[in-house]
């Protein structure tokens, strides 16, 4: 089995989407053997895409707002890993960007989790990581990801969250339990996990 680095190395090689990709592929991950918590949101946007830094737009301000992290410990603290559903930028559709390719989570995810062997927290931000990775059972229980949000008691492995997009002001009008309740949550448990030995 390949070392982490050598992973990381034949992601940012891979080619496998480029017919598909408008703009190229340019895949974006962050990941190292010490990772406690994992991010998986949808995939890169234009500004990611030029820049090569994940959440490095508004839909990142708000995470880390959430996350209560600032830039710095956002970026150089190895124990968070960032691995969209689509390392690459899709591409504009009708109404924002296209979904994640959905060759990409099947080919590299379950490679680098295997090799992230601290993980106690993994952050599912929109409804492609939640269709991925909640169990069917779950997903029946909770069909939209408003209900999903609202329903999670904050323990287990993973933590359902709503898209940070700006696009997004108008549920988080609609819900004001997220940020009175479901950030709370959020909080303790990031703090938990990066506190434990």
């Amino acid at each position: 089995m390949s070392a982490l680095p050598n992973i990381l190395s034949d992601i940012r090689a891979c080619q496998h989407c480029a017919a598909h990709l408008p703009l190229g592929p340019r895949p974006v991950v962050v990941a190292e053997p010490r990772a406690k918590i994992v991010l998986i949101g949808q995939a890169p946007g234009t500004r990611v895409h030029k820049t090569g830094i994940p959440w490095n737009d508004p839909s990142g301000d708000r995470l880390r707002q959430w996350l209560q992290m600032d830039r710095t410990q956002f970026y150089s603290d190895p124990r968070l890993a960032i691995m969209p559903m689509g390392f690459c930028y899709p591409g504009k559709g009708k109404s924002g960007d296209l979904p994640p390719r959905p060759e990409c989570a099947p080919k590299w995810h379950d490679l680098l989790l295997k090799h992230l062997p601290h993980v106690k927290l993994v952050l599912l931000i929109g409804q492609y990581a939640q269709r991925y990775y909640l169990p069917t059972s779950l997903q029946k229980a909770h069909p939209t990801l408003t209900a999903r949000v609202k329903n999670h008691d904050g323990s287990g492995l993973f933590f359902p969250l709503p898209h940070p997009s700006p696009r997004n002001q108008i549920w988080l009008k609609k819900n004001p339990w997220f940020n009175d309740d479901t950030l709370s949550k959020l909080r303790e448990r990031v703090t938990a996990c990066l506190e434990a030995a």
